[in-house]
């Protein structure tokens, strides 16, 4: 465990003291907050016209939650989806771009030691961002009357969205010495994972397949957690998937001792 911290120190200094981890946060910042404000401006402007109508059985079922909280949250996780490969594409890349990747399979550290140091300094960024997204709804519990069970279940998908893309990310920036390629192809595999309900809604799956398809994609889980139903098959999903992509890594990571 000692190993692991080290690895992940190690990559966080590296991140901050690079400007890319400050306009990173920076850019997650003013996105963050330019998304609250819009829902926010939308959710008003639905009170005024259902008040106009006098459409007051939907206005008693309107709440803070399921009206604004649940879509800025659903915001944030396509804005991580653009900003996680900038985050993790330098993870492995970097080290074989510097010529370091030989001297740290050479130490005293492990495979695992590496790959879950690398992958833990990725979370804790993208974990700074979670609390960014965080703060925003924490402002409407001054004013108003949300669920904390279902903002804090909401809060949860997002970090969990967030660290199953950081751990995509890893296996990709362990493919390739290019930054600009693990960021690409890290983008695709998070954007096909997005679009796969799209793709069993449209009757493009054959058979179990739409099923299958809708599982394996982060936003059928998401869209259940942000409800507030936080499910033992929700969790395992995201345990399952940073899992998997992880061994995909190590076995790359590894396989540069096979050459």
């Amino acid at each position: 465990m000692r190993h692991i911290a080290t690895v992940a120190g190690r990559d966080l200094r590296g991140l901050f003291l690079s400007p890319v981890a400050y306009g990173l946060l920076a850019l997650f910042s003013v996105l963050a907050g330019l998304f609250f404000i819009l829902n926010l401006a939308f959710f008003n402007d639905l009170i005024l016209r259902l008040q106009q109508f006098q459409a007051f059985d939907r206005l008693e079922q309107m709440n803070l939650n399921d009206d604004l909280i649940r879509e800025f949250y659903g915001s944030m996780s396509v804005v991580l989806l653009f900003l996680v490969p900038g985050v993790t594409m330098g993870l492995f890349a970097s080290e074989k771009t510097n010529g370091t990747q030989e001297l740290l399979l050479t130490s005293p550290l492990t495979i695992w030691d590496i790959v879950l140091g690398k992958f833990l300094a990725g979370a804790l960024f993208v974990g700074v961002m979670a609390l960014i997204v965080g703060a925003y709804p924490l402002l409407l519990f001054f004013y108003g009357d949300p669920e904390a069970g279902k903002t804090l279940a909401g809060l949860l998908a997002v970090l969990l969205v967030a660290w199953t893309y950081v751990a995509i990310g890893a296996f990709a920036s362990s493919l390739t010495r290019s930054q600009v390629v693990a960021f690409l192809v890290t983008f695709v595999l998070l954007l096909s994972l997005l679009l796969l309900p799209a793709v069993s809604d449209l009757g493009m799956a054959v058979g179990n397949a739409g099923g299958i398809l809708r599982w394996i994609s982060t936003a059928s889980h998401f869209e259940e957690m942000v409800k507030g139903l936080v499910s033992t098959s929700d969790l395992a999903y995201f345990a399952v998937m940073i899992g998997s992509f992880l061994l995909l890594t190590k076995a790359a990571v590894e396989s540069v001792r096979w050459r």
